[in-house]
């Protein structure tokens, strides 16, 4: 178990701001353009830290149940003025011996409202990677017609003694699924993650511009009050503080 000393505890107090990702700059002027993404894998693969990842460049190892928070933030990509969305679901499953999926109603919204998909599978977990094709065919189901903006990620690349799931394996299957392969590690790589995410939000941007002007699909989710910044400050703190409780214990 990793210890916090008291000084680095201090420096994730209260006062934790959330820092601009370089890349991204923050507006304050409303952009004209939104990215919807859902963030869609198997149970314990990463999906929240990878998110978090992406949006604050900060990595939470523990976490509450997923029940599945909707983030947005405003950035600048290709020197266009973005607002960009991104829909954490909770965790899909295989049906008992098949290879069909077991997913909530919530899933299936999100799913219709996206306009790009991140699937997430752990390297260490092959029935995580046995969900993905399945979870695509799902998809399309929803989506028969409709070109799907898509990046697989094969996340925790840093256990590679554990590992189930072969970079082979991922390659063929993102390939097949045509989209965007990345093996990251949302422990130790941020800028992996970043590059994975941000080259997803370009292709969905373009797509979306080459659209002109037709009405766009989905359904509307209800959005947080607030961009849910918030909601990733307070699982910071809640993970800090107990990782600190279990140092004093030690």
């Amino acid at each position: 178990m990793r210890l916090i000393s008291q000084d680095t505890m201090s420096q994730y107090s209260t006062n934790f701001v959330l820092l601009p990702i370089p890349e991204y700059p923050v507006l304050d002027c409303v952009p004209n353009k939104i990215i919807k993404l859902v963030v869609l894998g198997g149970s314990s693969v990463g999906k929240t830290a990878l998110v978090v990842r992406f949006l604050t460049k900060r990595f939470i190892g523990d976490y509450e149940a997923n029940t599945g928070a909707l983030y947005s933030r405003k950035f600048t990509i290709d020197g266009e003025q973005i607002s960009l969305q991104v829909q954490d679901t909770p965790f899909v499953s295989l049906e008992d011996d098949t290879d069909s999926i077991c997913c909530q109603e919530q899933i299936n919204r999100s799913i219709y409202w996206a306009d790009g998909f991140v699937f997430v599978y752990s390297i260490t977990d092959y029935e995580s990677y046995r969900v993905i094709r399945p979870l695509h065919q799902h998809i399309r189901k929803i989506h028969p017609n409709a070109n799907i903006p898509l990046l697989l990620m094969a996340n925790k690349g840093d256990l590679l003694r554990a590992r189930q799931v072969s970079s082979k394996e991922g390659l063929q299957l993102a390939s097949e699924l045509g989209g965007t392969y990345y093996e990251v590690s949302a422990r130790e790589n941020c800028e992996g993650v970043h590059e994975a995410f941000q080259q997803l939000c370009q292709e969905v941007s373009r797509m979306i511009g080459s659209c002109n002007g037709e009405k766009r699909r989905g359904l509307h989710l209800v959005r947080p009050k607030s961009p849910n910044m918030q909601d990733l400050k307070r699982r910071l703190k809640q993970a800090l503080t107990s990782k600190g409780k279990s140092a004093t214990t030690l």
